[in-house]
């Protein structure tokens, strides 16, 4: 009889180790999606001598064609570097997200950190021509992009990370 008990016992023990609940059996796990939007700033002030311009009238207008363009995503945070053009860009999709911009420096950016921080978000960064293409890389772990040519402010790149994978691509947005 102790016999009986005792294989009785074990196999209620290790049988409820094994037992998962109706919610587990019917409901599948759901993949976390990391979603970034980089964009280097807008149209700048060439003859400004400072070397912290603003946006021309063309940069503060493609600034709110990105609001435009942005305005079915829900941004959960948006970042720029502390410069007037790069602010400046970022703005008005700040606005329409009801978000403070976050100042970001990419030359003293713990990228491991910062994805640990933005991860399950919709994430929308403002940077340069050099820093853009950088971040990118350094998000996605590989050397793909290149710096951006001055003179172009129409490049979207988006990077979409799940547990099971990592996408990126980069689209030419021109606004009419």
């Amino acid at each position: 009889m102790k016999k009986l008990l005792l294989a009785a016992l074990l196999l209620l023990i290790f049988s409820c180790g094994k037992a998962q609940t109706k919610e587990e059996i019917e409901t599948p796990k759901v993949e976390e999606k990391t979603t970034y939007y980089f964009i280097r700033h807008s149209e700048k002030n060439r003859v400004q001598s400072s070397k912290n311009p603003d946006l021309l009238e063309k940069g503060h207008s493609r600034a709110e064609n990105w609001a435009e363009y942005f305005k079915t995503i829900s941004f959960d945070a948006v970042y720029s570097t502390n410069f007037n053009r790069t602010k400046q860009t970022a703005t008005p999709t700040a606005k329409q997200n009801n978000l403070k911009l976050i100042i970001y420096n990419p030359s003293k950016l713990d990228y491991d950190a910062f994805k640990a921080e933005t991860k399950g978000k919709t994430v929308l960064i403002v940077g340069h021509s050099d820093t853009t293409p950088l971040f990118v890389n350094k998000i996605i772990g590989e050397d793909k992009y290149s710096p951006i040519n001055d003179r172009v402010n129409s490049k979207l790149f988006i990077v979409t990370i799940t547990d099971s994978e990592t996408t990126s691509e980069v689209l030419n947005i021109e606004h009419h």
